[in-house]
This record gives C-alpha cells, sequence and structure tokens, in this order.
C-alpha cells in the first residue's frame, strides 16, 4: 500500500476544506488507505490533554456506542483519552480516520494500524509536506482545524476554558458546523459557545450522520 498525494482538483480531494479553510486550504493532502473513506459521514473526536475523570468514563461508553453503531469517526488521537478511545474503536468493524500533526511519511507505522488498513477500514490523513515529520503545537493547532473542516460533526469531550481546543471550537462555531459536548459543569464554556448537549447513553443525539 503506497501513499498517495491528493492534488486540489482531484477527485478525492476533500471539497469541504476550501469551504471552511479558505486561504489557509493545504494544497496537498497525503493520505495512506482506503480513499472511499472520504466519502463517509464522519465525527470528529476532540479533547484536552487534561479532562475531568467523569467525562473520560463518559467518553469511553460512548466511543464503545460509535464502534457498535459503525460510525466513521476521524481525529489526531493524540491526548491520552483520544488513543484509549482509538484502541476502542480499532477493536470494532466501522471505519476510522486517523489524521497525525505530522507528515505520514516515513512516520513507522503502528501495528495495530496493519489489519484495519489491509481491511479498508482505516485511512491515514494529512496535510503536511514530507519535511513536517516532528508533531509540534503550532501543527497540532492546525491538525485540529483539518479534522474540523473535514467532519460533518464534532464531538469535543473537554476543552480547557481558554485553550487551543476551545479556539478551534469557536471556529467550528463561526463554520456552522455541528458542535457537541456532554451537558456539564466543566462544558460551561462550550455549551454558552453553542455547543449541543449529547449523553453518553444516547449516540442518536448526535442525529443523522
Amino acid at each position: 500500500m503506497e501513499i498517495v498525494c491528493l492534488k486540489q482538483g482531484d477527485t478525492h480531494y476533500p471539497s469541504q476544506l476550501r469551504r471552511c479553510l479558505d486561504s489557509q486550504v493545504p494544497e496537498n493532502v497525503t493520505a495512506l488507505g482506503n480513499l472511499d473513506l472520504l466519502q463517509h459521514k464522519t465525527l470528529a473526536l476532540m479533547c484536552s490533554v487534561k479532562c475531568p475523570g467523569n467525562l473520560i468514563l463518559q467518553t469511553y461508553d460512548l466511543a464503545k456506542q460509535w464502534r457498535e453503531a459503525g460510525m466513521t469517526v476521524i481525529g489526531g488521537f493524540h491526548s491520552p483519552m483520544e488513543r484509549e478511545c482509538m484502541n476502542i474503536l480499532l477493536r470494532g468493524n466501522q471505519s476510522l480516520i486517523v489524521c497525525p500533526a505530522r507528515s505520514i511519511e516515513g512516520m513507522r507505522l503502528r501495528g495495530e494500524y496493519k489489519q484495519p488498513l489491509a481491511d479498508g477500514r482505516l485511512l491515514l490523513l494529512s496535510p503536511f509536506a514530507s519535511k513536517q515529520r516532528r508533531i509540534t503545537v503550532d501543527n497540532a493547532i492546525l491538525r485540529n482545524h483539518f479534522i474540523a473542516a473535514l467532519a460533518d460533526a464534532i464531538f469535543v469531550a473537554y476543552a480547557e476554558p481558554g485553550g487551543k481546543t476551545e479556539h478551534v471550537c469557536r471556529e467550528i462555531v463561526s463554520w456552522g458546523k455541528r458542535l457537541y459536548t456532554f451537558e456539564d459543569g466543566a462544558n460551561a464554556n462550550l455549551l454558552e459557545l453553542g455547543a449541543k448537549p449529547v449523553h453518553s447513553y444516547n449516540y442518536d443525539s448526535f442525529g443523522e450522520q
């Protein structure tokens, strides 16, 4: 399986990137895996590095329901909570789009990716050039905007007030995209922004995906 470079104007280049990112839209996007997953309805998962314990447990429960429902989930899966959700999702049969905060060229392929890639239910996607092989704070911010622009809806388990994830959430709201979070005091900042509450026991709260 080879890495593919998608240029603006190519059939598989995600058109929603142009609608949301405007002048910041990447000229090229590199991909490894099943490009047909770009045609799926997707739900993005995001969370600040530090997350209240009760929200972590609720998010794990929700990830299990996404797995059973066969939802296509997209994320960077970098924070500890996000990585555990990825492990939960990889144990299912649904599709997953992983967007690292670096180039995928020269990236060591994790062992747990190999079978899902072979099965056609995993896609690695990156807006970064081949020389950008280190994960940096700036790259992580750009990656999160990239994920939000790609997704049909975004679930944020927790965004630290005034932090980088909250800033991305403000962008999401300005784009008119659907933003969801748990109805919890820790998420008052997101609910005030206009995020819709979702319950860990009811993935249908996300509406039609």
